[in-house]
């Protein structure tokens, strides 16, 4: 007899990409100066399309 995998479960509830957006911007915010600000405003983007 041979078992199913488990369902995968979600790691981050759709509020928990809410609080990485607002946590990202105000980082985005205060490092606005810096070449890697560039990196971290794509990813206040796609954080975005996912919540």
């Amino acid at each position: 007899m041979t078992k199913e995998p488990q369902r995968s479960r979600a790691v981050f509830s759709t509020e928990d990409f809410g609080l990485m957006k607002e946590a990202v911007a105000d980082y985005v915010r205060k490092i606005a100066d810096e070449p890697r600000s560039a990196k971290f405003s794509n990813l206040y983007h796609r954080l975005g399309r996912l919540g």
